[in-house]
């Protein structure tokens, strides 16, 4: 998988830079929000802070986003394709083996919010107070529960893993573990796994809870 990196691309800079377009405009709204929220919460970023950072006006801020809320939902949008695309890769490309496999899927994971820190933290916490933020991520949740089901059902078709607990509601709980324990290791919010760890530690989990005792190779 191709390194990620912590933040979004901005345009060039040479010694005469070329007068921004639009897209290079929403780019830097982007890129500064990614950058304030690494630096403090989205509560104390305001609009003049993203269109300070982007080096335009508050009016033109407005004529890309509608409100801060707004930069926020954008950045989810980008990342969430970040990570289908590196889940598509990790359930689409042959395993060597059951844990292989599984490994593969639950890095790509990892990786791409690790790059986004920031961004998943706030995702996080913004998800109580915003209707939109939380139908987003509703919404890309139930996606990742269904693939993950569905490799479930597969691994228990070819007789690797065992009958156990309907795969949906196995996909649920085990997605929801992922994302709490990356919360809270990214967060520092409560106990948490120390980042070193983190993918081995959900992976051991994964590979209990699918396959009990005797995980194939």
């Amino acid at each position: 998988m191709p390194a990620a990196t912590g933040e979004l691309p901005s345009a060039g800079r040479g010694r005469r830079p070329a007068r921004p377009s639009g897209d290079d405009r929403e780019l830097a709204i982007l890129s500064t929000a990614e950058r304030l929220l690494a630096e403090r919460p989205l509560a104390a970023i305001s609009v003049d802070d993203l269109a300070r950072g982007a080096g335009i006006s508050r009016p033109t801020f407005y004529f890309y986003f509608s409100s801060k809320d707004a930069v926020l939902l954008a950045l989810l949008d980008r990342v969430v394709a970040e990570a289908d695309a590196a889940m598509q890769r990790a359930f689409g490309s042959p395993a060597t083996g059951a844990r292989d496999g599984w490994a593969r899927a639950i890095g790509a994971y990892y990786e791409t919010f690790r790059a986004h820190r920031s961004l998943t933290v706030a995702w996080a916490q913004a998800r109580s107070t915003n209707d939109e933020v939380r139908a987003l991520w509703s919404e890309v949740f139930e996606r990742w529960v269904q693939q993950c089901a569905a490799a479930v059902d597969a691994e228990r078709a070819r007789g690797a893993a065992p009958p156990g607990l309907p795969s949906r509601a196995l996909a649920v709980a085990l997605t929801s573990m992922n994302e709490r324990v990356l919360y809270a290791t990214f967060s520092g919010d409560g106990p948490a796994v120390p980042e070193e760890r983190v993918v081995d530690v959900l992976l051991g989990i994964w590979l209990s809870a699918v396959y009990g005792a005797a995980v194939p190779d």
